[in-house]
């Protein structure tokens, strides 16, 4: 047995609590309140909903750039690096990311991996051995479901994906797709596809917002890299009245893959309260992607940051989830527990 304690951030409902947290193996035996000297905060690790990390091997090199120069396929800066990169340098990179992660809380992430079943095979190889998890949507051919778990597609607007979403459903994986980034044209046609995750959507409106409703579509939304790509900002409170919504880094190119840098961005620029955004890097995350771990309570996986509340950077706060949320970084972690 091991014992966490300070304020725990607890349950689906991200309710603090004085106490300890008791686990056995990777499992959160029991949460108990308990008076504790101890100033540590402790939430659950983060699931990371949308990620490019095979961008690894060009980090900051497209600047400037606008979105179809930065990143839409087949002819991009970004398709192009990765074309050029070798198998061993791109493992490298990539794995060089994933512990990135792992040191900075995020204890999943769901990643569109290009270059088909290579490119999974690719990812599988860089997140061995390491203590993240990788939910891979392959590409190209379906095919790619022998290493992937999903199917990832570019955008409706891109090419015709009928062919590959009806694979997708007859094998019974989930199917993802971009929608509604550069501009709305091509939401609808995405939504006909029937998808399990939407990426983006920073131009849905009203229409869009009732068939994501009817149909039951999480959206990932990445607001930093919508913003140095200069698409326009997600509207995120309208989507959280409809949908699941969870936060996503999106290119490792464009921004690093640190979701409390995400969390701050999103908390100070969007209409949003801190609890609601600690969930989405959190607690939807892991229901969009069936995993057992995203809240702190008795039978879940113990998955858990423990942070300083008692930090130069933390000390002093008076609400421990706006503290996590607005301020919190990997230099108040003391532990990650995975």
């Amino acid at each position: 047995m091991t014992t966490f304690e300070g304020t725990i951030i607890a349950g689906e409902s991200l309710t603090p609590r004085r106490g300890r947290i008791v686990t056995s193996g990777n499992r959160i035996e029991a949460i108990e309140d308990a008076e504790t000297a101890s100033t540590d905060i402790i939430i659950p690790a983060f699931v990371n909903v949308h990620t490019h990390i095979g961008d690894s091997v060009a980090k900051e090199s497209a600047v400037g750039f606008s979105l179809d120069e930065a990143v839409a396929p087949p002819n991009s800066h970004k398709h192009r690096r990765l074309a050029d990169a070798s198998h061993e340098e791109l493992v490298t990179a990539m794995r060089r990311t994933i512990r990135f992660m792992a040191q900075t809380g995020t204890v999943a992430f769901l990643d569109f991996r290009e270059f088909g079943i290579n490119g999974a095979r690719a990812l599988r190889e860089a997140e061995a051995g390491e203590d993240v998890d990788a939910f891979i949507f392959g590409s190209d051919d379906p095919a790619v479901l022998d290493i992937a778990d999903g199917y990832g597609a570019s955008g409706a607007n891109d090419a015709d994906f009928t062919a590959e979403r009806a694979a997708i459903l007859e094998a019974g994986a989930p199917f993802a797709i971009h929608a509604g980034e550069p501009d709305a044209t091509d939401i609808h046609p995405a939504l006909d596809l029937e998808p399990e995750l939407l990426v983006h959507m920073v131009h849905a409106e009203a229409d869009h917002l009732s068939r994501v409703e009817d149909q039951s579509v999480p959206i990932a939304v990445c607001p930093r890299a919508n913003n140095v790509l200069r698409v326009g900002r997600p509207p995120i409170r309208e989507l959280l009245d409809h949908t699941t919504v969870a936060l996503g880094t999106d290119n490792v190119m464009l921004n690093e893959p640190s979701m409390f840098r995400e969390m701050a961005y999103t908390a100070k620029t969007f209409d949003l309260n801190a609890k609601e955004v600690l969930r989405m890097a959190t607690v939807a995350g892991a229901e969009i992607a069936g995993l057992d771990c995203g809240v702190i309570e008795p039978g879940r996986r113990a998955a858990l940051i423990v942070l300083d509340g008692d930090s130069d950077n933390l000390a002093g706060t008076a609400d421990p989830i706006r503290a996590v949320v607005r301020r919190a970084t990997a230099l108040d972690i003391k532990r990650v527990v995975v």
